[in-house]
């Protein structure tokens, strides 16, 4: 499927390629098929984004051997007479109504985009999405976690990594600084480097046990042992702010651009005249 995706798209680019300058050097040649400098860079410049990072990756030879290899095919196909039996013009048919209606979609993405009212709206709807913490935390971990042993330090059971995590809090109750004992004590070597601080963030960016912990506590206020898959965590939320509108107006659009596309499809759909026999297809 990989390689009839990619043969009719080059074979659409190929159509798009200019004419060559006089002095244009030919650079590619399959059988009767070439391109020139000029006309093979306009081919990169015309592909979609996943094929041109896999051509700026691998280099413009590995695009053009692939090309090559492909031409040949498609060529001897052709010789054969392939292109004429009624199965295969019927997958070249429906392969290009699919590529057709996905480039279609992409448009609708792209120009879909919601007004102004629309948005703000989603966004007076859905602020407590946008709201940003900055937090510490000492993770103490357990068997099976993820995160590995520390040098020096024995496996832990959940029951004995949950009693040493109630035991820091009281230490922490009593006292004792965060930072300090987050460097002494946390197997989450990257924070606890730094005094435990994972600085800031918002909904969707940690697992569901910590989000939900994190963003229910008072600041400055250390939270109970919390369990997620990497251990048992103890937070300290140091700071709370709520994102303004503009700062997150972008990422709105983005988020709303696929149902504004949608709602173009369902009229488009409703706009083109269709009839489905319910005696041979059944009813809906």
């Amino acid at each position: 499927m990989r390689m009839i995706a990619f043969s009719l798209l080059c074979a659409g680019l190929w159509a798009q390629a200019p004419q060559a300058p006089a002095g244009d050097p030919v650079v590619f040649q399959v059988g009767d098929e070439r391109m020139t400098r000029s006309q093979f860079d306009r081919f990169l410049e015309l592909l979609p984004d996943n094929l041109k990072k896999e051509a700026q990756a691998n280099g413009k030879r590995r695009m053009a051997e692939r090309l090559v290899e492909l031409k040949s095919l498609a060529q001897e196909a052709k010789r054969r007479q392939l292109d004429q039996k009624p199965e295969v013009k019927q997958q070249l048919a429906l392969q290009t109504d699919n590529v057709l209606a996905s480039v279609l979609y992409q448009n609708l993405m792209a120009s879909s985009k919601p007004d102004d009212a629309t948005v703000r709206k989603y966004f007076d709807d859905h602020k407590g999405e946008y709201q940003q913490i900055k937090a510490k935390h000492i993770l103490v971990r357990f068997q099976g976690s993820r995160v590995p042993v520390r040098p020096g330090q024995k496996e832990l059971t959940d029951t004995e990594a949950k009693a040493k995590a109630l035991e820091l809090r009281a230490r922490l109750e009593k006292g004792e600084d965060f930072a300090a004992l987050a460097k002494a004590e946390s197997d989450d070597a990257g924070s606890g480097a730094n005094g435990g601080d994972l600085g800031t963030f918002g909904k969707g960016q940690m697992v569901p046990e910590f989000e939900k912990a994190a963003f229910g506590l008072e600041i400055g206020k250390v939270s109970e042992p919390i369990r997620t898959q990497f251990g048992y965590h103890l937070i300290l939320v140091t700071e709370k702010k709520s994102q303004e509108f503009n700062e997150v107006r972008a990422a709105i659009e983005n988020r709303m651009a696929p149902e504004a596309a949608q709602k173009a499809i369902d009229q488009i759909k409703k706009g083109t005249p269709s009839q489905l026999d319910e005696i041979y297809f059944g009813k809906p």
